[in-house]
């Protein structure tokens, strides 16, 4: 803490879908404001409460519980028709959800129907070289808004602006969209869609940076939330395979509108092994002899997209990758999950390095040619073939897997303050004298 502020992020250290909305969920007793800062809806975070499984695609984790204020930042693409679909589910699932415990940006962006028609064109444009987004439309949506066309949240509230805005925008959008076979959209029908979700939001409506900075005032503990991870950030991951946004910690500042200096924590989540959704590259994914392998992660650690449903990549645990990934974000911590998954396995392999036409190299490559001809350099570790789920102490953990941890964190360079071992917010382990522990005391 900095003259009382607490203020945490928490960032997927891989490929994403390493278990942020558990840990979220985990912290959001000690905070008082949950926060999402960048992405759409194609972000899936799930979280297990007893016998009830809650799947968030744009509300932040920290929605489930009800004395918490949750906000969409600035740094957002928000579907409205996506929004209130998940605001019904979690009604429906006995969650309120108010404009006095929701705030959306005013200066978040829009996305329209236009955006996922031409985010399927441009997949059929590029074929081969796809890169296997989830079609929701936040690419274009994020296009829209560096080329200084999108809809805000702010501009949308006036129907006669928000009618203008579409009429624009879409005559460009039809000639790609006819291009390429689809029929075309009308102005109309979009407004008549669009603005009355639009009139339904304007009671969540805020000035969010404004809401941040009175609420440091009175020193109240703030979450941020990223979606997707590190490795998708838009500036720093395997380009052009990533997302439209930067879900690294300096993206939460600009997607909020905190000051940098404010931030005081920046928590890592990584999974004891590795996934991918979609395309590109992948350098140590399981593939050809390794296929059983893959096939056994993926059934033990339910490896399947939360928002797709896609079969996700399984590869090994990447060191180069997440060490990448701490030196980004300065991870002050990391929280390590699905350590049950690993439980049958008799053999456990750990990339610590990389080579390229046979050259040792000691740093994530920025090019994703480079990556697709990268030789991962492993060493292997003993199994501990029993079973750690639902493990709360480190010293009830397996031999075998306290050195796994051990070995995990000394070629990251960063602390494991925490050690997931099961879905459910009580299968968790924080670890004695770590920055984690701390936290969680504050």
């Amino acid at each position: 803490m900095i003259n009382g502020i607490m203020i945490i992020v928490i960032i997927g250290a891989q490929w994403g879908d390493e278990g942020k909305g558990k840990v979220v969920d985990l912290l959001a007793d000690r905070f008082d404001i949950v926060a999402r800062y960048q992405g759409g809806h194609n972000a899936g975070h799930s979280v297990y409460v007893g016998e009830k499984a809650f799947v968030l695609r744009l509300l932040p984790s920290g929605i489930i519980h009800e004395d918490k204020t949750c906000v969409l930042g600035n740094g957002m693409v928000i579907d409205p028709k996506a929004f209130f679909e998940e605001i019904d589910q979690m009604q429906n699932q006995g969650i309120s959800v108010t404009p006095k415990r929701l705030k959306v940006s005013s200066r978040a962006h829009l996305i329209m129907p236009y955006h996922r028609a031409l985010d399927h064109t441009s997949e059929e444009r590029l074929g081969n070289e796809k890169i296997g987004t989830t079609l929701r439309g936040i690419g274009p949506a994020y296009e829209d808004k560096a080329g200084r066309r999108g809809i805000r949240v702010s501009d949308a509230l006036s129907p006669e602006v928000l009618r203008i805005r579409i009429e624009r925008n879409l005559e460009e959008a039809n000639r790609i969209i006819v291009l390429y076979g689809q029929p075309p959209l009308y102005a109309d029908q979009i407004f008549n869609e669009i603005f009355p979700l639009v009139e339904r939001l304007r009671p969540f409506v805020a000035e969010t940076s404004h809401f941040f900075a009175e609420a440091k005032k009175q020193n109240k503990k703030i979450l941020l939330e990223g979606a997707q991870a590190t490795l998708l950030d838009v500036d720093h991951g395997t380009y052009p395979y990533v997302t439209s946004s930067n879900p690294t910690a300096g993206g939460a500042s600009v997607g909020t509108g905190i000051p940098p200096h404010h931030i005081t924590g920046v928590l890592g989540i990584v999974r004891t092994y590795l996934t991918r959704v979609g395309e590109g590259p992948f350098p140590t994914e399981m593939l050809d002899e390794e296929e059983d392998m893959a096939n056994l992660i993926r059934q033990r650690g339910n490896e399947y997209g939360s928002v797709t449903k896609r079969p996700r990549r399984c590869g090994w645990f990447d060191a180069v990758a997440t060490r990448y990934a701490a030196e980004l974000n300065g991870f002050n911590s990391l929280a390590l999950t699905k350590l049950d998954v690993l439980d049958a396995l008799e053999e456990i392999k750990v990339c610590v390095g990389y080579e390229i036409d046979g050259k040792k190299i000691e740093t994530f490559p920025a090019v994703s040619q480079d990556l697709q001809k990268i030789k991962p350099i492993y060493e292997t570790l003993e199994g501990w073939k029993s079973e750690t789920l639902g493990i709360t102490k480190a010293e009830d953990l397996p031999a075998k897997a306290r050195e796994y941890v051990e070995f995990l964190s000394n070629s990251v360079g960063v602390e494991i303050g925490l050690i997931s071992t099961g879905p459910e917010r009580d299968q968790t382990i924080i670890l004695p004298d770590s920055v984690m522990e701390s936290w969680f005391k504050n």
